[in-house]
């Protein structure tokens, strides 16, 4: 691609027709696109993307003219294709010539049913591509290569049917119960394969460097590895388990199954039993969300539990379902599936959101026994213990981005959104803006951090956003809590901690040292007092003139 050119391609991203836009970095024209064309970054696509729109068409052939782009077009003006919506991918599989040298031959098809997923390994023909592309939310794995195409009665047969005599396999796995994880530790030991089962439908699997077993893992389908707590993980099905223990064996390393315990088990949603009557949240309703401002993550929780809901009523009209229907199902949601006060209360929401904000209808009370919610405390680090997290980072711009979370009390998404020009260093403040609630505030900026953010501002020179990831690209949450946990693994902190518990520390800190309520309140930008007032609960203060009634016994 030329100096001055940029590539233009209609895509589908996450369920939207957008234009993918490719072109060599330049901060000043990205900037016009986000500014003009509400441009967005797709850390998947590692590319811009618009709306595709007749009117962004235009505006985005101006633009490069004036900016003196060549046009490289694309298929730009072609229409979308028929099955635009009946699947969400953003192109075709895309095949490397090292993948082309693994392919399959033409009589080799391999089909994987693990649970509600079917795995499709074939040879890249076009012919059998189209019509897979044709299934309902049937999407390209690029990953590990296979096609995933959800086990809907009738998709199996319809796979047998068109690939008849070219199968070389199918493997139904018989899935594993799927259990609450619970916190605890697997210890592994040396030249040890350990399975531990029963984890939220997947199994981990954890063993030393070993390249012969790691490769063997890495074979298996949908095998991911998990950086966090180093360990791979797979499908929780039996036959998954003896290929472990084989490998295993082949590789010359004991083998040892852990089973979780735990007593509850997950109960998936109930879903039509035909993909045909499988209904997608209403587009009003999404519309609804964006025009009140609600922010990205309480749309995508909205629509999640909205469309559970739906679906468990697939033959009612969405806007007949009566509130003795609504009342069953939230019945349906604590009495047998058993899901959390919090899950509870989202679909309680989003319901009343869709009939009382998009429907307009008059606000409604859903009367149900809800089950008594816990009262936990939470977990707060001493002083030293930050300290320690903090002296372990050998990575300044690790030690930055912990430093200044805990020198604020700041949310980890509060965090990664910070923009050089929300650091006064001048009034020693930080300034939030548009956070939980949609509420700026400033807190804190400690001395200590001033000059650790002007050595990493000297060595990093980040651009837009004071932590970026890959590019000028927002750094994420992701990245960020293992950034903190390796930290505190490294300072031999052996407490459950995540960003929030620098939060709780920093707040707790501030009142041990006598700083008003009201003040920790707004530092933290919580809503009501009642929120704040827990640190009242976990604060050391005192304590030590408290004399236990046991010391003044003859004993």
């Amino acid at each position: 691609m030329g100096q001055k050119e940029i590539s233009i391609a209609p895509i589908v991203h996450r369920g939207e027709p957008r234009l993918k836009l490719e072109f060599p970095y330049n901060q000043s024209f990205s900037g016009l696109l986000k500014e003009k064309l509400a441009a967005r970054w797709s850390q998947t696509l590692k590319a811009w993307h618009v709306a595709d729109s007749a009117e962004n068409k235009a505006k985005l052939k101006q633009l490069m003219s004036e900016e003196g782009y060549v046009e490289r077009l694309r298929g730009m003006d072609e229409k979308i294709p028929k099955n635009y919506g009946d699947y969400q991918q953003d192109s075709a599989p895309v095949y490397s010539e090292a993948q082309a040298d693994r392919d399959l031959s033409a009589a080799d098809v391999v089909i994987e049913v693990l649970g509600n997923k079917i795995l499709l390994k074939m040879p890249k023909q076009e012919a059998d591509v189209q019509f897979v592309r044709k299934i309902r939310y049937a999407r390209w794995n690029k990953q590990h290569y296979v096609w995933e195409i959800p086990n809907y009665p009738g998709n199996l047969d319809l796979l047998k049917a068109h690939f008849a005599e070219r199968l070389e396999r199918i493997t139904e796995h018989r899935m594993h119960e799927v259990l609450i994880a619970t916190g605890e530790r697997l210890e592994r030991q040396l030249n040890e394969v350990l399975v531990g089962r029963g984890y939220e439908g997947r199994m981990r699997v954890m063993f030393g460097y070993h390249t012969g077993m790691m490769n063997a893992v890495k074979a298996l389908p949908l095998a991911k590895w998990n950086s966090k707590n180093k360990w791979w993980s797979l499908p929780d099905t039996d036959e998954l388990v003896a290929e472990v223990e084989k490998a295993a064996a082949a590789n010359g390393l004991a083998f040892r199954l852990h089973t979780n315990k735990a007593e509850r088990k997950v109960k998936p949603p109930v879903m039509p039993g035909r993909p045909d009557l499988v209904r997608s949240c209403p587009e009003e309703m999404v519309l609804k969300l964006k025009e009140l401002r609600y922010s990205e993550n309480t749309i995508r929780t909205y629509c999640e539990a909205f469309h559970k809901f739906i679906n468990y009523y697939p033959h009612d009209e969405i806007n007949e379902i009566s509130e003795r229907q609504i009342i069953a199902y939230l019945r349906h949601l604590v009495m047998e599936r058993e899901v959390s006060i919090s899950v509870q209360n989202q679909a309680i929401n989003a319901i009343k959101f869709y009939y009382e904000k998009v429907l307009g209808g008059s606000r409604k009370t859903y009367y149900i026994e809800r089950p008594r919610k816990e009262k936990t405390l939470p977990v707060v680090l001493s002083q030293d213990e930050v300290a320690a997290i903090i002296n372990s980072c050998d990575n300044l711009k690790h030690k930055a981005l912990i430093m200044i979370a805990y020198s604020g009390g700041l949310r980890v998404s509060e965090v990664i959104a910070l923009k050089q020009e929300d650091i006064d260093i001048q009034r020693m403040r930080i300034r939030i803006e548009q956070s939980k609630g949609k509420k700026d505030r400033y807190t804190l900026l400690s001395k200590r951090c001033v000059d650790v953010l002007q050595s990493y501002y000297a060595t990093y020179k980040p651009q837009q956003f004071v932590f970026n990831g890959q590019g000028t690209a927002q750094y994420t949450a992701r990245s960020a809590q293992a950034v903190l946990k390796t930290a505190a693994q490294k300072a031999g902190i052996v407490k459950k901690i995540s960003f929030h518990t620098l939060r709780h520390s920093f707040a707790t800190h501030l009142l041990e040292a006598g700083t008003d309520l009201r003040y920790i309140q707004n530092l933290l930008g919580h809503e009501r007092s009642r929120t704040t007032e827990i640190y009242t609960h976990i604060t050391q203060k005192g304590f030590e003139k408290i004399v236990s009634p046991l010391d003044d016994l003859a004993v």
